[in-house]
């Protein structure tokens, strides 16, 4: 997941608000595909190159039309994150040129679809013998709305525990990650804050750089949630009482917040940190220690673990949308879906691509990248309240540097509560079938 600044954020939603709703003001019915015969179609891509996979993508596009002559891609530098994708994308909805092919994180997506700006993939990608049931189900479904899939999974990922082993053992502590919250704090912080005094037992991105992705986890550990359904409920008793905890471990020295966690981790102020699976690349090269992956800390049977990232969508109004859809099935594809996720550390999406014998060697050799794989089986979808909720993520993260600054956090997510709510029922609730 990429750092972003409030600033854009806020104009983000500024710009989207203008427009209605995430910025996607109702275009009516998708049209058809232009799609010709005469000629090479260009397939034109907008992405942010999640991972720094820039290089990695125009391979994939080389290979692609090699093996499609009739069809060229234009890869397109569609913004640095995924917010200005989407701020980007909005821009073009409005009388711009719209891509064939799009980049959708997981808090972009549903109001593209909900407001008839994305084209249902579901009878586009059996055209182009994308073979849709291979995708881990899971990751597939999290793009339904209404009965149709509106995005595939691309760089997809799901937070993780990381840890420096070499500090670790120093500590005395095991070598695995704590089990639950609660072990953290009664056991694995009082050991590493008593040895390292000057070291910051654990790093979590602040609020204005997904915080609020990181604390979904912690949130469900406790039992509470952002919402249930299109009903927020940050106000329940669990959710305060996670709440509580999180600040907690910021007054106890247990927890910092930075703009990028990996960078005080790396640089060795930090034992342990909260970072994305699209991470492991990075710290793996960068760090000059031995680093520990885990699950993220959740009693058993609980789901603590969510997931991010990104899919590919493709523009109810672009002009190529079966040459786009044989390209978005070329491009995910297990093969391809492999190179991705060994060149950035995002998932596997495929369930045929993890069973490729160079995956199971460069898993054998990389544990860590194994670790991510498993944990995938214990995610659920994330809550409305951040994932659907235009700006709900950003609203989320602001409460959250509030609380964790000392602010009370029963009032903070009471009055968080009533302003996602009010949102949900005028913005989202009469759109809904």
């Amino acid at each position: 997941m990429k750092t972003h600044k409030i600033a854009l954020a806020t104009l983000a939603i500024v710009s989207l608000a203008l427009s209605g709703c995430a910025g996607m003001g109702s275009q009516g019915a998708a049209e058809k595909s232009s799609d010709k015969a005469d000629g090479p179609v260009t397939v034109d891509f907008w992405s942010n190159h999640p991972g720094s996979s820039k290089e990695i993508e125009k391979k994939i596009i080389a290979d692609f039309e090699a093996a499609n002559p009739d069809i060229k891609v234009k890869l397109t530098d569609a913004g640095k994150d995924y917010e200005e994708v989407a701020q980007k994308l909005n821009a073009a909805l409005s009388g711009g040129q719209v891509p064939d092919v799009v980049v959708a994180s997981d808090v972009t997506w549903f109001n593209f679809a909900l407001n008839g700006q994305l084209e249902p993939l579901d009878d586009l990608l059996k055209k182009a013998d994308a073979k849709p049931e291979d995708y881990n189900q899971n990751l597939y479904d999290e793009y339904k709305f209404n009965g149709s899939h509106f995005a595939v999974p691309y760089a997809r990922s799901t937070p993780l525990f990381y840890y420096n082993k070499d500090l670790w053992q120093q500590a005395g502590l095991p070598d695995r990650g704590p089990k639950t919250w609660q072990e953290w704090n009664d056991d694995f912080a009082p050991k590493l804050k008593a040895k390292f005094p000057d070291i910051t037992p654990l790093s979590i991105p602040d609020g204005a750089n997904y915080m609020d992705w990181y604390f979904q986890g912690m949130i469900w550990s406790f039992g509470g949630s952002y919402s249930k359904d299109w009903t927020m409920t940050m106000s329940d008793e669990k959710s305060i009482e996670a709440g509580k905890f999180l600040q907690d471990q910021f007054k106890q020295g247990y927890f910092t917040a930075a703009k990028d966690s990996a960078v005080p981790f790396v640089a060795g102020e930090a034992v342990a940190m909260l970072q994305s699976t699209g991470s492991l690349q990075t710290v793996s090269k960068d760090g000059k220690f031995n680093v520990g992956t885990a699950f993220l800390p959740s009693p058993e049977n609980v789901s603590g673990v969510s997931t991010g990232g990104s899919g590919v969508a493709i523009p109810a109004k672009a002009k190529n949308k079966e040459a786009a859809a044989k390209f978005l099935a070329f491009l995910t594809n297990p093969e391809n879906n492999f190179a991705f996720s060994q060149g950035t550390g995002y998932l596997i999406t495929r369930t045929s691509g993890s069973q490729l014998p160079e995956a199971k060697k460069y898993y054998e050799a990389n544990p860590n990248f194994l670790t991510a794989v498993k944990q995938l089986k214990l995610t659920q979808k994330q809550d409305a309240a951040r994932a659907f909720v235009p700006g709900g993520g950003m609203r989320i993260g602001a409460a959250l540097d509030k609380i964790s600054q000392g602010a009370d956090v029963a009032e903070t997510f009471k009055a968080l509560d009533e302003e996602q709510q009010k949102i949900i029922d005028t913005q989202i609730k009469p759109k809904l079938k």
